[in-house]
């Protein structure tokens, strides 16, 4: 991007929903992703402790997520809102908006619609973690929810596990059955389950994909050495997918304590129940990674990646689409100044 206006400032660049998911690619996510929590546990990324605020009405949140990853030269904000009603106005319930900044000179470089990124990196993050946590050979994929997040985490786990097997099942017998037919088509062998236990029981490797209020998944189904993505429930302390016996029965490794510590009910409810300590979630991805923690101990083991979703995320992934935008030419300049 050249400065065309002799202000010494270079033009800001716009990409809408269309244009960041035509500059996506998963391989590229997943590898910036894990880059960003590894930089989070070795303190060259920050992300502030982030607070959500009620909209006008009391329907929806507004949250701020900052964050800067340095190994990427990124930095930003994520500005998402999360609004239940939305889903009986045709409206998506979570819609957001992503600013990059550069960090040199304070400069905003790029806006991006959220969307595709939070899509793509959220499965990217359950990939990452499922490589480092997941028993070597798990081949039975288990999705518990059907929709846009189960075909993403279908894709990004089939980089890292060799998927013999989809049990899937969700509420929505629409929904599942075009699932069933999307996966099908990329040569799976699908099961669509009747219930959740169903899918629980038999899956090696389990991704949680609704957004949740109260538990669809129980501890007492989880078997030796299945691996757990927890990742549909909003960022919201009464919002759970997998009850407490599941998290107790687990070795949880978060993707941000100090996130999941204040918007997480997967945390913050069997906390309140006395059922566990915080010390049961300290443990974080980027630990994993880097060696600072382990992960899986042995073949029974039961983990479970509790994904809330965080801005270091975010802004590596806009970083790797702006970068993109720009060899390519793709987007709208806009002058502010």
């Amino acid at each position: 991007m050249t400065d065309q206006t002799g202000t010494g400032r270079a033009p800001l660049l716009v990409l809408d929903r269309a244009q960041v998911a035509s500059l996506l690619d998963l391989g590229e996510v997943m590898h910036v992703v894990e880059q960003a929590h590894a930089a989070l546990s070795t303190g060259t990324a920050r992300q502030p402790d982030r607070s959500a605020m009620e909209l006008p009405g009391g329907a929806g949140l507004l949250v701020p997520m900052v964050a800067a990853v340095d190994p990427l030269s990124s930095a930003g904000v994520k500005l998402l809102t999360d609004t239940p009603p939305n889903a009986g106005r045709g409206l998506p319930v979570q819609q957001s908006v992503i600013t990059l900044i550069d960090p040199g000179t304070g400069t905003c470089e790029a806006i991006l619609n959220g969307a595709p990124i939070t899509l793509l990196r959220t499965a990217a993050a359950s990939a990452v973690a499922t490589r480092h946590l997941a028993r070597q050979g798990a081949g039975v994929l288990g999705l518990i929810g059907a929709g846009a997040q189960a075909r993403a985490h279908l894709a990004a786990l089939a980089r890292v596990m060799d998927i013999g097997q989809v049990l899937v099942w969700s509420r929505t017998r629409a929904t599942v059955e075009a699932f069933a037919e999307h996966a099908r088509g990329q040569g799976y062998a699908v099961k669509v389950a009747d219930d959740p236990e169903q899918v629980v029981r038999a899956a090696e490797v389990l991704c949680t994909l609704t957004p949740s209020r109260t538990p669809v998944v129980r501890g007492e189904w989880f078997g030796p050495g299945l691996h757990v993505n927890a990742v549909g429930a909003p960022p919201r302390p009464d919002h759970r997918e997998i009850d407490t016996a599941g998290i107790v029965r687990s070795r949880v490794v978060v993707d941000s304590f100090s996130v999941s510590s204040h918007e997480s009910g997967e945390v913050l409810i069997p906390m309140r129940d006395g059922a566990i300590t915080p010390e049961h979630f300290r443990t974080e991805l980027g630990d994993v990674i880097t060696g600072r923690a382990p992960g899986r101990r042995s073949a029974d083991d039961i983990t479970l990646y509790n994904s809330v979703g965080v801005g270091i995320q975010d802004v590596a992934a806009a970083r790797l689409v702006v970068d993109a935008a720009r060899r390519r030419g793709i987007g709208t300049e806009v002058h502010l100044s």
